[in-house]
C-alpha cells in the first residue's frame, strides 16, 4: 500500500513534532511547515530516514506567504491525506481589561485565521480527490472559559466552530474533520504564554503528571486508523489529574 501524506504546521516543537516523527513512523510521508526554518531542517535530516519529508517556511498568519508556499507545492506531493492544523499560540493570562491588543492579535491571526488559510488552500485538493482527513487541534479552553482565558478561549471556541462548520460543508465531498481538544499538556505552550518566563511557566505543571506531546499524537494516529466509515468527530483528552479547564487535582 502506498504511503499517506499529512501536511502538519507547526510542526516544529510540541504536538506538532511529535506527531511528525509518530506518522512518519506509521506510514506517512510528511509535508512540515513552521516558522523556525532550522528546527525544519532538523526535523527533515531526523525522520527522512523514514519518510518522504518536505518542508516549507512560514507563518501561517502570512496569508498571502501561505498561498504562494502551498501553491508551490510539487504535483507530486499535492494529494494530501491528512491536514493537521496545529499551529496555535497563547500569549498573556492578563482579566479582560489589562489585556494587551499585540496578544489579542497574535492568537486570533495564528488560532483562527491562520488555520482559515492554510485550509482554505488544502481543502480544494481533497474536494477534487473526494477525499482527506481535517484534523483540527483544538484546546478544552474551548470547551469551556476559564478565569483571564478571554480571548484564548474566544479563540478556541471558535476552532470548535470552524470544525464543526467544516464538517457539515465537506460531508458530501467525503472528507473526514475531528477535533482534537487536549487539556494540560506539558509543551513550550506555557512558555510561550508567559512570554519566556521559565519558572512561572514550570508552575502550570506542578504538582500533577500533564499529558505529554507524544499522548496527543497517539490519539491523532488513532484517529487516522479509524476505519473508513468511522470518524472520530470531536476528542476531548485530559491528564488524569484535571477533570475541567479549572479543576486539578494536585499533591503539592
Amino acid at each position: 500500500m502506498s504511503r499517506r501524506i499529512a501536511l502538519i504546521t507547526g510542526a516544529t516543537s510540541g504536538i506538532g513534532e511529535a506527531t511528525a516523527k509518530l506518522l512518519s513512523a506509521n506510514g506517512f510521508d510528511l509535508i512540515l511547515t513552521g516558522r523556525r526554518e532550522e528546527r525544519l531542517q532538523s526535523l527533515k535530516d531526523d525522520l527522512g530516514k523514514n519518510a518522504a519529508v518536505l518542508t516549507l517556511n512560514f507563518d501561517v498568519r502570512d496569508k498571502e506567504d501561505v498561498k504562494e508556499k502551498l501553491a508551490s507545492l510539487p504535483a507530486e506531493w499535492k494529494a494530501i491525506d491528512v491536514l493537521v492544523n496545529n499551529a496555535g499560540n497563547a500569549h498573556g493570562l492578563d482579566p479582560i481589561q489589562r489585556g494587551s491588543l499585540d496578544d489579542w492579535d497574535a492568537m486570533i491571526d495564528i488560532n483562527v485565521k491562520g488555520l482559515l488559510y492554510v485550509s482554505r488552500e488544502i481543502i480544494p485538493l481533497m474536494i477534487d480527490r473526494k477525499a482527506g482527513h481535517i484534523i483540527n487541534i483544538g484546546s478544552i479552553a474551548g470547551k469551556e472559559v476559564y478565569p483571564n482565558g478571554n480571548v484564548y478561549c474566544a479563540s478556541k471556541f471558535a476552532v470548535d466552530a470552524l470544525t464543526k462548520g467544516m464538517r457539515m460543508d465537506l460531508n458530501s465531498h467525503s472528507i473526514k474533520v475531528t477535533s482534537i481538544n487536549p487539556g494540560l499538556v506539558e509543551t513550550e505552550f506555557s512558555l510561550v504564554r508567559f512570554k519566556g518566563d521559565a519558572p512561572k511557566a514550570s508552575q502550570v505543571y506542578k504538582g500533577l503528571k500533564p499529558l505529554k506531546a507524544e499522548d496527543i499524537a497517539d490519539v491523532i494516529l488513532y484517529t487516522l486508523n479509524a476505519p473508513p466509515h468511522v470518524v472520530l468527530a470531536d476528542i476531548t483528552v485530559l491528564p488524569a489529574a484535571q477533570a475541567s479547564a479549572a479543576i486539578v487535582r494536585r499533591t503539592e
